[in-house]
């Protein structure tokens, strides 16, 4: 009974990115200028893909289910902060600060299984071209997507009922501008060794994707050196060179952040995690169409034809 009236009563301080309130507001300005082209960018993705028949193929069906991901992702914790800058008040409750940190990790583990969908796709198309269609059928495409998220809920729900059953009954400040499970733990006063082996677990779980990616691209390029032609050989990596850009992005802050001891996170981490859940779901718009010729070609008669409308 008393760790259900904690739970209802208990609010926690987000400290934001640095803490520090002129650099806050510098970050404010940030999220209120990348969030709204965060989400024109990969909505337009969606559309683009949706209207042009041409991008109805496993490639463009995983990058619109990305973009979709991303607005979710992007969504779940910028609004809060932008609210919370506006109203000067840093709280959050415990039932929101748990929800925050569900969606973060079910959206982040999904987001990682849907970029080994497409490199397991890539890998399909160039190591076995004639068999693309029959491999890469549409119920493999959706049973890969649907996959994702049941994997990605999966490893989330776990973490977020261990965190839940947590006392905290010191400092309540958060050391970033959302709920992660690393600062959550560093505040609780029970003991967290079980959790700390969930959370590595799930950090392992969270990393098989990244080998299939690794697997997948070793298939690519092992295919690939064997084209006789170099334009041949240009070509195929020109269709993997956007998503390796976007993999390099967004594991690369990802492993920085969480493969390491719980015991070296620090508010100065909280800026590492604006390039992975902000700034990358914004990028990716830009990366996957600027060189792509469909892409850009769809968009072009998506903006016609709003503009005729």
């Amino acid at each position: 009974m008393k760790e259900d009236n904690q739970s209802s009563t208990l609010e926690f301080i987000l400290l934001g990115v640095t803490g520090q309130q002129v650099q806050e507001d510098f970050f404010f300005i940030f999220f209120l200028f990348i969030y709204p082209i965060t989400l024109t960018g990969n909505l337009l993705i969606i559309l683009a893909i949706r209207s042009d028949i041409r991008l109805h193929n496993p490639m463009y069906f995983f990058l619109a289910n990305l973009s979709f991901v991303d607005i979710l992702f992007s969504s779940v914790t910028i609004p809060k902060m932008l609210a919370n800058h506006v109203l000067h008040s840093k709280s959050i409750s415990f039932g929101g600060c748990l929800t925050q940190m569900y969606f973060m990790i079910a959206l982040g583990n999904t987001d990682s299984y849907i970029l080994a969908a497409m490199a397991y796709d890539r890998a399909v198309a160039i190591s076995r071209p004639l068999h693309y269609t029959t491999i890469m059928s549409p119920q493999t495409c959706v049973l890969l997507v649907v996959g994702s998220w049941v994997v990605g809920n999966a490893n989330a729900l776990p973490h977020t009922l261990l965190t839940a059953s947590l006392s905290f009954c010191g400092n309540k400040e958060v050391a970033n501008f959302y709920c992660d499970i690393t600062p959550l733990l560093k505040l609780s006063c029970s003991d967290i060794h079980f959790n700390v082996k969930m959370m590595y677990l799930g950090v392992g779980i969270f990393s098989v994707p990244l080998l299939c990616i690794i697997i997948s691209y070793v298939r690519v390029f092992s295919t690939v050196l064997w084209v006789p032609s170099t334009k041949g050989m240009l070509k195929a990596f020109s269709t993997c060179g956007s998503h390796l850009t976007v993999v390099s992005l967004y594991y690369g802050t990802v492993m920085g952040m969480y493969f390491r001891p719980l015991t070296s996170y620090s508010l100065k981490d909280a800026i590492m995690t604006v390039m992975y859940m902000a700034v990358t779901p914004m990028l990716n718009p830009f990366i996957y169409s600027l060189r792509n010729r469909d892409m850009k070609a769809a968009l072009r008669i998506l903006f016609s034809k709003r503009i005729s409308s």
